[in-house]
């Protein structure tokens, strides 16, 4: 009999956001945090301009990629280690890092994949509390033990939309041990407006143990091909680059994602329109009775606080309608749904639906 290592069958599968209504033509797909406006002009030329060459294998080794995000981040190119999403990176920093009798740390509603790959590599996950739904640095580093090797971070945060300051953040990383890798997983970075946020770039830079990891599935609307990258000292870049697979990036996600991060006028247009909408839906919700929580990603946190009108029924009186929005029970959030800030059509149907769910 076949059996995995300790920890893996105590993994609950990541399950995404719904994507398909049963006899709905037209979804409204506010589920996983995807970029309404789509992906840019500029990375859909580059993806299809692939199609005559899919025979040939990628650049092991994503040298053009690389230098473009070094160019339009201001980056140095040899700390740059890219992979099939974020996902991907964050699993390979946890197999580098982590092992059996190890502990992997991270915020209480932090991201799904953080508890999955310390699981998947036989250490242990520890969530810190947070203070109303916001990370807590003295939770985290409460939590801090002689076995804790990796410290997670999203900021901001998904599903919660919380952030941590710089200040908070270089407070955070000042009072980790040495020994501990920081990994700021820096997704909605590109939608923050915040003035005394930072992605942790400034860090990795002045230290040996600080990542940032970035993604090109949100604003740059490029989900479907799975695409990330992580800023590292390099002894970690190191690390990365031998235990990652050859071609872990297909050669239309780096085409596209080249592309992608020159054009700066579509990631304007996504965070303009990105503000305006969550603006408007909050203010939307909070008449409706809605405990609407801020945020700096491209969605927003909604709480139901009527026990007569629970979650799973507003889920599904929207479902019928075609209107998929996020349940966030899995995050400790039984009592929250995450709406993704989708087109104006898209917020106008849901903010409509809603409210007659709640009249």
């Amino acid at each position: 009999m076949l059996i995995p290592r300790p920890g893996i069958l105590e993994i609950k599968p990541y399950v995404g956001g719904e994507a398909s209504v049963p006899g709905v033509a037209r979804v409204v797909r506010l589920a996983s945090n995807e970029n309404p406006l789509g992906t840019g002009k500029a990375a859909r030329a580059a993806y299809r301009s692939l199609s005559g060459v899919l025979n040939r294998y990628p650049d092991g080794s994503a040298s053009a990629l690389r230098r473009a995000i070094a160019e339009t981040e201001g980056l140095d190119g040899e700390r740059i280690v890219c992979g099939a999403g974020s996902d991907e990176l964050i699993s390979l920093l946890t197999n580098a890092y982590a092992g059996p009798g190890d502990e992997v740390l991270y915020s209480q509603h932090g991201f799904l994949m953080y508890s999955i790959a310390a699981r998947s590599v036989g250490a242990t996950p520890v969530a810190a509390p947070e203070v109303d739904l916001v990370a807590s640095v003295d939770s985290l580093l409460g939590r801090v033990s002689e076995r804790t090797r990796i410290c997670f971070l999203a900021n901001p945060n998904n599903p919660t939309g919380s952030y941590l300051s710089a200040d908070e953040l270089r407070r955070l990383r000042e009072n980790l041990p040495e020994n501990v890798l920081l990994v700021v997983d820096a997704a909605y970075a590109e939608y923050v407006t915040a003035r005394d946020y930072t992605s942790g770039r400034e860090l990795v830079e002045a230290h040996d143990n600080v990542v940032m990891i970035r993604t090109f599935s949100k604003i740059h609307g490029l989900a479907a091909l799975r695409l990330g990258w992580a800023y590292c000292p390099p002894a970690v870049a190191d690390v990365l680059q031998r235990i990652r697979g050859p071609f872990n990036v297909s050669e239309p996600a780096l085409a596209a994602g080249t592309a992608a991060v020159g054009d700066l006028d579509h990631v304007t247009r996504s965070r303009d329109h990105n503000r305006r909408w969550r603006d408007w839906f909050s203010t939307r919700a909070r008449r409706m009775g809605l405990q609407v929580f801020a945020s700096e990603g491209n969605f927003l946190l909604l709480r139901f606080p009527d026990p007569r009108r629970p979650v799973g029924e507003a889920l599904a009186a929207l479902k019928a309608r075609g209107i998929l929005l996020r349940g966030v029970g899995a995050y400790g959030l039984p009592d929250c749904v995450r709406i993704t800030i989708g087109t104006r059509q898209d917020m106008r149907a849901s903010a409509d639906a809603l409210g007659e769910f709640l009249a």
